[in-house]
């Protein structure tokens, strides 16, 4: 047997050449600082800058949810609903990982599409953005669609839950209620006006996700939502619906541009109805307009015309310049003060104080207040809440125009006295008439329920205030200008006007405001209502024949459904051929 040859190591040349010691002694050394790096980076990251990657890793994974209030409903004198929230959740994704190269999901992306009606075009454009790791896809969705959405299961699509506004009432009180944006927060009306009592408190729960968005684990405590308060308005729903409805009829058969209507309650201040036309269906605000929005009841100013009369005639009563029966001459129906001349539409000749009412003459009101002084005007005037911004929790509420007295030249003093030269919006020439309605005492108007009875500013005396309701019920009965505001079964008393619409330093040619502004029963009046139809286009402007038949109604109705009983024959009074009124 041939014998095994061992091989030697040591007569390798590779193995046998002398490794430099410096290179041993590098390695180790590049080991023991890498070792070394390592225990100073965790030392870094778990003792000294803790804080700072903690805050880091939260800010990845850990989320702080907001758990939303249920908003506050708002409620009717009645406690019908007239705006409440349902659930309605949110749509949203995470771009990156929903995979729109996959068949199956784009189907299913189709599917949703169509769910939200939307193309999948737009779909697609809110997913093209792959670096975005949150979109919102569509919010405040009803629940039924969400659920079938859901049961599509398509990766990095989820949704929140949130709150979506409904008003049952729609248009007839949109201009009172308002709206929400899709935050929930008011917008305009009441939602606006007690946004915070309604809003509440959004509660919050803090959780770690994981990279699909999933909360995986709860941490911290979590704070329960405070839903908000519910609000109850004095507003009636039903005798609001109906002086809607009334005022949409006839502004449309007058050709009208717009229209308003307010009612208020004599006893306690209440508004029972504030209605405006056009109008406009509160959770249905695509392509809305300014004249839809705009609540003109208390936005709008114009010259009161005639409605201003009563107020004149009642401060020369409170003053001792005249009495119901004194005697005014209006002949020969006209006027001329500063070389500006004033005119009735008729030469009414002699006529007492409550003849002037009745007959609505311009030239029996500059007399009257030729009796009185600038200052003892304007400070009735004030006293009624003009050239005052109403006290009233609504935004949007103006402050209408009177100017200082000092400033008043004879002319204007002469205008004045029958409605031109200020200006007011319908609630406030509402308002006004509570003085004659509450025993002489302007009192305090009011949005939200009231049952206590109000305790206003005396401005007449009762016997003056009585005497003022006499004219106001001669001027809506034979011979007088508001014969078409009569009811059936209840006594009524108010004044008409008619004012031309300003234009510039002018006023526009054939362009006409039409009101009546009145009070039932006029014993013990129960409701005033005032009636502005704005630029009415079908024959007649007058205030009486196309603002006085709304009023009727509305009075009607209105006290039908507060059950106050009639205080005259079934018949109302015999309506004489039509008066025209100066203005």
């Amino acid at each position: 047997m041939s014998r095994s040859r061992s091989v030697q190591y040591t007569s390798s040349p590779l193995l046998a050449s002398k490794t430099p010691v410096w290179r041993s002694k590098f390695i180790v050394a590049a080991i023991a600082l890498g070792f070394t790096g390592l225990a100073a980076r965790a030392v870094y990251v778990q003792v000294i800058g803790n804080d700072f990657f903690q805050r880091q890793g939260e800010v990845r994974f850990a989320r702080t949810l907001e758990l939303p209030a249920n908003r506050g409903r708002i409620l009717d004198r009645n406690g019908l609903l007239l705006a409440s929230s349902v659930i309605a959740p949110s749509i949203w994704a995470i771009p990156e990982d929903v995979d729109r190269q996959d068949p199956e999901v784009v189907a299913k992306l189709r599917q949703m599409a169509k769910l939200l009606d939307m193309t999948p075009a737009a779909l697609d454009k809110k997913l093209a953005d792959e670096d975005k790791s949150f979109v919102w896809i569509q919010r405040q969705v009803d629940e039924p669609i969400v659920k079938q959405i859901a049961a599509l299961d398509i990766k990095g699509i989820y949704q929140r839950k949130e709150y979506k506004r409904q008003y049952p009432e729609g248009e007839s009180a949109a201009h009172i209620v308002g709206f929400t944006n899709v935050e929930d927060r008011g917008q305009e009306g009441i939602e606006l006006a007690f946004n915070e009592a309604l809003g509440g408190k959004a509660g919050s729960r803090r959780v770690i996700k994981d990279r699909l968005g999933r909360a995986v684990e709860g941490v911290g405590e979590t704070v329960p939502p405070l839903d908000g308060k519910d609000i109850q308005l004095s507003i009636d729903s039903k005798v609001q619906f109906f002086a809607y409805q009334k005022l949409r009829d006839q502004v449309i058969a007058q050709k009208a541009k717009a229209g308003s209507v307010v009612v208020l309650d004599t006893v306690t201040g209440e508004i029972l109805a504030l209605a405006n036309y056009p109008s406009y269906v509160p959770d249905k605000r695509q392509n809305l307009t300014g004249e839809q929005l705009r609540n003109r009841a208390l936005t709008d100013t114009f010259e009161p015309g005639s409605t201003m009369k009563p107020i004149t005639i009642g401060t020369a009563l409170e003053l001792g310049r005249v009495k119901p029966s004194t005697m005014i001459d209006t002949s020969p129906g006209r006027i001329t003060i500063t070389g500006s001349t004033i005119t009735d539409t008729h030469n009414y000749g002699l006529q007492t104080v409550e003849g002037v009412i009745q007959k609505s003459s311009n030239v029996g009101a500059t007399k009257v207040s030729q009796k009185m002084t600038a200052h003892e005007m304007w400070d009735s005037f004030s006293a009624l809440g003009f050239g005052q911004k109403p006290q009233i929790s609504f935004p949007g509420t103006v402050t209408g125009r009177l100017r200082p007295w000092k400033t008043w030249k004879p002319i204007e003093q002469a205008t004045m006295s029958y409605g031109y030269g200020l200006s007011a919006s319908l609630f406030q020439m509402a308002r006004s008439y509570t003085a004659f309605a509450h025993d002489g005492q302007i009192i305090p108007a009011t949005i939200l329920k009231s049952d206590a009875p109000a305790v206003g500013t005396q401005v007449f005396s009762p016997q003056n205030a009585a005497a003022v309701r006499h004219m106001l019920w001669l001027a809506a009965g034979p011979g007088g200008t508001g014969q078409k505001a009569q009811t059936v079964g209840y006594s009524i008393g108010g004044k008409s006007g008619t004012a031309r619409k300003q234009a510039g330093k002018g006023y526009a040619a054939g362009k006409y405001r039409s009101w009546f502004t009145g009070m039932a029963p006029i014993e013990k009046p129960r409701i005033i209502v005032a009636v502005m139809i704005d630029e009415p286009n079908a024959g007649s402007y007058y205030g009486g024949t196309v603002a006085g038949p709304v009023f009727g109604e509305v009075v009607q109705q209105t006290l039908r459904m507060m059950g106050v009983q009639p205080d005259m024959a079934v018949k109302p009074q015999i309506v004489a051929t039509e008066v025209e009124e100066s203005f």
